[in-house]
């Protein structure tokens, strides 16, 4: 049972050569960076539409186009989409449309629904709202189709369905002077103008393919791993017995967080896997317990916004000394080993900061080593266990759990095909897949190849066209870097809003970030409403100064990302001219709680500070 208990550090080797480390991790990244940096992927509107615009689990129903003049239109109705949208609904904002892709709401929780999904933080923490819905999830790491239920329930308790447009995906997006009104239109032919826009899209609402060549000459049955064929594989949602594999050869693409998760079902129910491995992840153990109900008995008011901090403390903090780990899994194991050496110095409050990341840094080696011969003690063969080995800073790749991912590969039928010295698969041909100079045929091909997160913001938002007064393009004003007020708003950009990692503070839980971000953009709408407000927009001058200030403030984490292995994390290592570019914008350095207070601060002043009001 899930319940709260005494965490301390964790046993982790002491014999590491940390110089060999270091040199072995660059050769290791060295070996995966690619010249084409984030453009080795395709965009899935490039002729392969079909890997993400059809929706798997609700039929397309032909539908009269929308004419209308709205309040308020939020494009996304993932966590992003439904918290700005419920605080607005909380102030008082009522004509507020959530404009969405898939057939409801829970953005990558209702278009994930592959063998084996669950929240790979801790759901207590992730899911948000919890106490003001009343709800506790059943165990630590919540199932997919328990959190997309809990999606679901938000759009109910805040009355968003009622207005919600399904199905749909926005094409432009305009500023019309003459109207003062955004017009948005989409594939369903609508021609909605909203006075206000929130984009709440979020980093997880594209899927991206790996630019192999010959993608198109294969000929077997192939998909995304976020619109999962359950027609084909069997199975369902629920209960996924993917028994029509029995006589399949499947290969799988990809072994991030969600390739984790659906490898030991392929690996239980296909005749053949191929599980294909460019970087392996970290795999830690999972031990999902359930809750206690117990422990829910000791919760009292407030108990989630703790929690959340304590995460963060633990993990984007580094530590929190003095302070219970609360969460005490994977996640925050580095910050409490730092702490344990912090705490054993004769005087701990003199510790300089270079102190402090040099013990980190030791810790971070030695946790490293713990998961790399963790792999030693799961995989019966050597060369399949050193393949999986990860050689890489925590925290460069995603990090991961899973009691079934490493011992699958102890099965007959389960192989791993590293593809690390090649960068990757080489072609695709009619029948199957080439490697190492190798052909596979296989039946089907499996891409769990992620999302488009750090490539270009036009990419992101898969809108062909944002532009603001003057027909200024979004793309072409944020290419050189986000030009915002509070990370929020964007001057020429009139009544527009952003969610997501621009230039705000930055949580170690992306639902906290998402509840800051709509809490504050719906008091200025709100605002702006009750006042009579017609347009708002940043004043140069403050836009300028929230530029400066995120940019003086900035930790320099660029030479961290650098040495990381080429991923998502570091817009795959900058190759292709495109650079270094993290996966969560330009962060405001002081941190999520200090931005917080700073929005808090702002808000209380009720003056709307740097915005420039037009009646």
């Amino acid at each position: 049972m899930t319940a709260m208990r005494e965490c301390g550090p964790t046993t982790t080797p002491e014999d590491v050569d940390i110089p060999a480390l270091r040199a072995k991790y660059q050769l290791e990244r060295e070996k995966r960076l690619r010249k084409e940096g984030s453009k080795q992927y395709v965009e899935t509107g490039d002729g392969y539409a079909e890997f993400a615009e059809i929706d798997p689990h609700t039929p397309y129903v032909e539908r009269d186009p929308i004419v209308a003049d709205i309040d308020v239109a939020v494009l996304g109705g993932g966590f992003g989409g439904l918290l700005s949208a419920a605080y607005l609904k909380k102030a008082g904002v009522d004509d507020v449309h959530v404009i969405e892709m898939g057939g409801d709401f829970g953005g990558v929780w209702y278009w994930n629904r592959y063998p084996g999904i669950q929240c790979d933080n801790e759901s207590y923490c992730y899911v948000p709202l919890l106490e003001e819905l009343g709800f506790i999830p059943s165990k630590k790491f919540a199932d997919g189709a328990e959190i997309y239920q809990h999606c679901r329930n938000i759009g109910k308790h805040f009355g968003l369905y009622d207005g919600a447009i399904f199905s749909t995906q926005v094409r432009d997006l305009i500023w019309d002077d003459d109207v003062d009104r955004w017009k948005i239109t989409t594939n369903r032919g609508d021609d909605i103008r909203a006075r206000f826009v929130v984009m709440a899209s979020g980093p997880f609402n594209r899927p991206k393919l790996p630019g192999i060549p010959g993608l198109k000459d294969f000929t077997g049955h192939s998909f995304h791993s976020s619109r999962w064929d359950y027609d084909y594989t069997g199975g369902s949602p629920s209960d996924p017995v993917l028994d029509k594999l029995a006589d399949k050869t499947v290969a799988i693409i990809g072994t991030g967080a969600t390739g984790v998760q659906i490898v030991p079902y392929l690996g239980r129910y296909a005749k053949q896997l191929y599980v294909v491995q460019r970087t392996p992840s970290t795999v830690d153990e999972r031990n999902n317990r359930p809750t206690d109900p117990e422990w829910v008995k000791t919760l009292g008011p407030g108990w989630q916004k703790e929690r959340q901090r304590n995460f963060h403390s633990w993990t984007f903090e580094g530590m929190a000394l003095g302070q219970p780990d609360l969460v005490c899994d994977f996640w925050t194991e580095l910050g409490r080993n730092t702490a344990a050496r912090v705490l054993a110095l004769p005087d701990p409050a003199s510790m300089t900061p270079e102190q402090f990341m040099g013990l980190r840094e030791e810790e971070d080696y030695k946790l490293m080593e713990r998961l790399r011969r963790r792999v030693e003690t799961l995989v019966a063969d050597g060369a399949t266990a050193e393949a999986l080995k990860p050689y890489y800073r925590f925290l460069c790749k995603r990090p991961c759990s899973n009691d079934d991912y490493l011992p699958t590969f102890n099965l007959p039928n389960v192989t791993l095909v590293d593809v690390s010295e090649s960068k990757g698969v080489e072609k695709l041909t009619e029948t199957g897949f080439v490697a190492n100079g190798v052909e596979y045929p296989v039946d089907c091909i499996i891409y769990a190849s992620g999302f488009e997160i750090t490539t270009e913001i036009s990419r992101r938002y898969s809108i062909d066209a944002i532009e603001g007064r003057d027909g200024v393009s979004l793309y072409d004003y944020w290419h050189d870097g986000f030009k915002t007020l509070h990370g929020m708003t964007s001057r020429g950009f009139p009544n527009q809003f952003f969610t997501g990692f621009t230039q705000v503070g930055i949580s170690a839980n992306i639902a906290a970030n998402y509840e800051l971000q709509g809490e504050h953009i719906a008091y200025v709408i709100a605002e702006a409403l009750r006042r009579g407000v017609t347009t708002l927009e940043p004043t140069q001058e403050a836009q300028d100064g929230w530029c400066a200030t995120v940019r003086e403030t900035a930790i320099d984490n660029s030479a961290f990302d650098a040495e990381c292995t080429p991923g998502y994390y570091n817009n795959e290592g900058g190759g292709g001219g495109e650079g270094i570019r993290s996966h969560l914008g330009e962060p405001y350095g002081p941190g999520f709680y200090a931005f917080g207070d700073l929005l808090a601060q702002w808000r209380e002043k009720g003056d709307l500070d740097g915005l420039e009001l037009r009646p």
